[in-house]
């Protein structure tokens, strides 16, 4: 029976339990108030610049394509990446508000999982975290989106080598889409 319960619309479950709309009187008619929206907080729109249908270029090469939207309710951001040579990934990111973080989880179709988390710092957002080389030694990534004054967006990725210094590992320019 709780298998047929979770198959039911309202009316029906209702039925089968034996309650009846009129019944319930004119509060059953009205809507349920809503509540504010959960996310509308300013840090939750601190990386809605990044939102749009991206070119991304590196130097004056076209690398890919990128599409950021606003999902859930506007709590989180969702990236689609494609290059024109078959490599594609995406992430979801999130304001964590416990955490007081931006989070990334970033995957793609060569089995990379990347987490990132960060903030926004002086007017760039700044993600960091720990993942493997192709020798499976441990490497922190760090990755900077800077919003530019003309609407373009630049991502700044590095990696950090052994002596502790960082290393671009892709310099990119995001221009919205024609």
């Amino acid at each position: 029976m709780p298998e047929r319960l979770l198959e039911m619309d309202l009316r029906q479950l209702l039925r089968v339990l034996g309650i009846g709309l009129s019944g319930m009187g004119a509060a059953a008619a009205q809507p349920a108030p809503t509540s504010p929206p959960a996310c509308q907080a300013a840090e939750h729109r601190q990386f809605d610049f990044w939102i749009g249908d991206w070119d991304v270029f590196a130097g004056d090469k076209l690398v890919g394509h990128n599409r950021i939207e606003a999902v859930q309710d506007g709590c989180a951001l969702r990236e689609q990446y494609r290059t024109p040579r078959g490599y594609s990934g995406e992430s979801l990111n999130v304001y964590d508000r416990q955490r007081q973080r931006w989070h990334q989880t970033w995957v793609d179709n060569q089995g990379l999982l990347l987490l990132l988390d960060g903030s926004l710092q002086d007017g760039r957002m700044v993600l960091e975290g720990a993942a493997r080389d192709a020798k499976g030694q441990p490497q922190r990534q760090r990755i900077s989106w800077t919003p530019n004054p003309d609407g373009s967006v630049r991502q700044h990725w590095q990696v950090q080598r052994p002596d502790g210094q960082w290393q671009t590992a892709f310099d990119g320019l995001y221009r919205k889409r024609r």
